[in-house]
Formats: structure tokens, C-alpha cells, sequence
């Protein structure tokens, strides 16, 4: 990071949004809750809640399986599922550049609506600025779900033994946004989606599940390597085993991408104790959004936090978080 400018970079979700967060905000901000670094915090109140806030900065504003208002609606209600909760309430702040189209901004709405519905949550709130840009649209959310009582899911509770899930293919997302903003033409859709289905089949069945996390920007060789800084467990996955669309895997080999480090917008990691592991991926697969889910790796053992990767000929290779930029803007 230079001393004195936030570059692109800063936003990639890799090792310089750490950066950022470790130097600046951590600083100042450190408490026993942020300091866990999940995507949602749980805090004690009549019974426990969960709340998280995010911001919607993506371009273009409508893409191939989605828009921006859509987007904002699964990014927060996923959040929220990620630590057990169920999500309830959305708050939503549009910022509006001057020139935007009126009849985008009734599009977006009305997939907001669409999707609030399908994740059974609520708008309860909202705040419009105009500001003066070039006409394009950003939105900022906090979410609020209830934790059931007994829930306890977080990054650090991933165990030696435990199997690690995927509810999906990777990188669809990515490559949309990325052909979008080229001018590819491509028939790959974004899975921009609620997960409310598979999160509440996984905890409603008894499978003991551990740690869930969202994969999103920096993808998911940089949510594995942080649950593993987290959890303080060496993950070990199979590079063969990780799903990914035959139409994705051609758009990242025509570019030089690797789908690894590829933003989602509807997919998670789901870390269960090995006994669980059948039954786990069985409801992943009979689950909205998740007929692609697979096994990809375990937790091998305690170690200061390593990734590594079993290549397709028997090496290993060990896998940081993101580095640089992790183009384009995803989210």
C-alpha cells in the first residue's frame, strides 16, 4: 500500500484489502466482535442476532442472471446465513448519480422486491442520495437475521477431520462481470442467489456443520486461506475435484485466469465433521442452487494456517490469499 493514495487494489477482496483493514480500521476499531472477522457479527441482545452491512459498486449495473439490485439482496441475506442466522430485515441506501436512467432504477428496484420476497426477508429501511457522476448507480445495505438458539458457526470452528464442501461451480460470476465489461460475447449467466435453502436444510437435518463461509471476491483459494488463518488447521484440497463449468473453464483459459481466485455471488463453503459429509453434500445437491455441489478437500491438522492444493499429477502446491488485482469490480 502507498503511504498516502487507496488504489483499485484496495478493493480486490486479496492480501492488499487485508492490508487496508489490518492498518486502518482494525486499528482503530479493534473490539472482541469485529476482530473475528466473519462476514456477519453475532451480538447478544433478547436472544442472539446477527447484522452485517455491504456496498454495491458493480458495473455494468445489469448483466447476464442478474443486476446490481439482485446482488445487493443475495450479498447481504448470505452474509447473514453464513453465521446460522435467519435473515429478517434489509435496510438499503441508493446513491444516484445524476443522469441515471429513471427506467433502470425502477428495474433494479423491482428485482430488489423480486428477490427480498424469494429470501424471505423485509426492506424495512431506506435513504436516496443524488450526487453529480455519469449516471451510475451504487447501494449500500445492513442486514439483521436472528441466531437460533445452540447455533454456533464460525471460521475458527473448523476441526482436524472435517470435510470440506462447495455448493457449486466456480467463477460464473467473475467471468459474466468480465465479459460484460470486454465485450465478450459469451452465453455464461452470474449466480448471483439466496441460499437461504441449503443453509436451512443443512441446519434443520442434524448435520454437524462447523464453518460457513460465502465465496466471493478473491474467490475461493483466498476464503480457504483465511478460514485456515482463522482456524489455525492446514486445508488440503484437491485442484481435480473443484467444480467448474465447462463455459467458465474455456473463458478462463482463453484469458490466462484462474478460476481459484474468481469471484461467485451464489456459492459457499461448507466445513462439516467427516461423519456428516454424504449426508451434507446429499442436501447440497437436493437444495435450491446447489445441483453442483461437491467434495473438495479436509482439515489435515493444526498448523499456523496453510492451504495446499494436490495438483491433478500428485504435487502439492501451497495457496495464499488474492494478490493484486482481482479484476473487475464483482459486486
Amino acid at each position: 500500500m502507498t503511504e498516502d493514495k487507496i488504489l483499485m487494489v484496495h478493493g480486490s477482496g486479496g492480501s492488499a484489502t487485508g492490508q487496508l483493514i489490518d492498518t486502518i480500521f482494525d486499528k482503530e476499531f479493534s473490539n472482541e466482535t469485529l476482530d473475528e472477522m466473519e462476514d456477519a457479527a453475532v451480538l447478544e441482545g433478547a436472544g442472539k442476532i446477527a447484522m452485517t452491512t455491504d456496498s454495491f459498486v458493480v458495473t455494468p449495473s445489469e448483466f447476464p442472471g442478474g443486476d446490481i439490485g439482485r446482488l445487493c439482496i443475495c450479498g447481504t441475506v448470505n452474509d447473514l446465513l453464513m453465521r446460522g442466522a435467519v435473515p429478517k430485515y434489509i435496510t438499503c441506501g441508493f446513491i444516484l448519480e445524476e443522469g441515471l436512467s429513471v427506467d433502470l432504477l425502477k428495474r433494479v428496484v423491482h428485482s430488489m422486491a423480486e428477490t427480498a420476497r424469494e429470501a424471505k426477508v423485509t426492506i424495512v429501511a431506506g435513504d436516496t442520495k443524488v450526487v453529480n457522476g455519469h449516471g451510475e448507480l451504487y447501494i449500500n445495505t445492513a442486514g439483521l437475521g436472528f441466531v437460533p438458539e445452540g447455533v454456533d458457526i464460525c471460521g475458527k470452528n473448523a476441526r482436524v477431520g472435517d470435510q470440506i464442501l462447495v455448493s457449486g461451480t466456480m467463477g460464473d460470476h467473475h467471468a459474466t462481470i468480465l465479459s460484460q465489461r470486454m465485450e465478450i460475447e459469451t452465453d455464461i449467466e452470474s449466480d448471483n442467489a439466496p441460499l437461504n435453502d441449503m443453509v436451512e436444510k443443512l441446519l434443520s437435518s442434524g448435520v454437524r456443520v462447523h464453518t460457513l463461509r460465502d465465496i466471493t471476491r478473491g474467490g475461493i483459494g483466498t476464503v480457504l486461506k483465511e478460514l485456515s488463518l482463522s482456524s489455525k488447521k492446514t486445508f488440503l484440497i484437491e485442484d481435480d475435484k473443484i467444480p467448474v463449468s465447462p463455459k467458465t473453464r474455456d473463458f478462463c483459459g482463453l484469458l490466462g485466469l484462474d478460476p481459484l481466485y474468481m469471484g461467485n455471488e451464489g456459492k459457499m463453503v461448507v466445513i462439516v465433521e467427516k461423519e456428516d459429509c454424504e449426508k451434507a453434500l446429499e442436501i447440497l445437491r437436493s437444495s435450491k442452487y446447489g445441483e453442483n455441489a461437491a467434495w473438495i478437500g479436509e482439515v489435515t491438522e493444526d498448523s499456523d494456517g496453510k492451504l495446499l492444493a494436490k495438483t491433478s499429477i500428485g504435487g502439492l502446491r501451497e495457496l495464499d490469499v488474492l494478490q493484486g488485482e482481482g479484476l473487475p469490480r464483482i459486486c
